[in-house]
């Protein structure tokens, strides 16, 4: 069967139905191992680039694997909303104190108690490549029109006014 899902470049688009879900799984490949690692992390503000920024730590297992294997995964939800986003990109770990200045707010002293100036933060960039999301509203109303379309039509609901999905291709 054809897979009939629009296909666009609209980065923009993606980055709107993630800006709200503070944590996304990153999925990473372990060599050790050979198998996929997926952690919860927090989301920074999407760069100008619409990249995005993680802070971790530089001896954690993430950063030693996206230096192996820079291709990673970032998987989004919001249940509440209905609203699931899948990113694929590339990753890369560095240090730019500057940029951790910017980014830091209190809360993060959970993960580093040190503070913003710990040597030990990196930040995790992550060029997105790629990504897919399904956006349906999570009324009874919309829910209640999807089922009697369908009844009415015998055809299952998919991206149209009650659904939205679409695949993203970064330019």
């Amino acid at each position: 069967m054809a897979d009939k899902t629009p296909v666009t470049n609209d980065i923009k688009t993606l980055l709107e139905k993630i800006k709200d879900i503070n944590i996304c799984m990153m999925t990473t490949y372990s060599d050790e191992d050979k198998s996929l690692r997926s952690r919860p992390m927090a989301t920074q503000k999407p760069e100008p680039d619409n990249s995005l920024l993680f802070l971790t730590d530089k001896d954690s297992a993430k950063v030693y694997e996206v230096k192996k294997d820079s291709h990673v995964g970032l998987s989004y939800g919001n249940p509440d909303d209905n609203v699931y986003v899948s990113v694929s990109g590339r990753c890369n770990a560095y240090r730019d104190q500057a940029k951790i200045d910017e980014l830091w707010s209190e809360d993060m002293k959970a993960w580093f108690p040190k503070g913003k100036d710990d040597p030990n933060i990196m930040i995790l960039k992550v060029e997105i490549d790629k990504g897919e999301y399904w956006d349906s509203p999570s009324g009874l109303l919309s829910r209640a029109y999807a089922y009697v379309r369908s009844v009415a039509t015998g055809q299952k609901s998919d991206s149209d006014d009650v659904n939205q999905h679409a695949k993203v291709e970064a330019k």
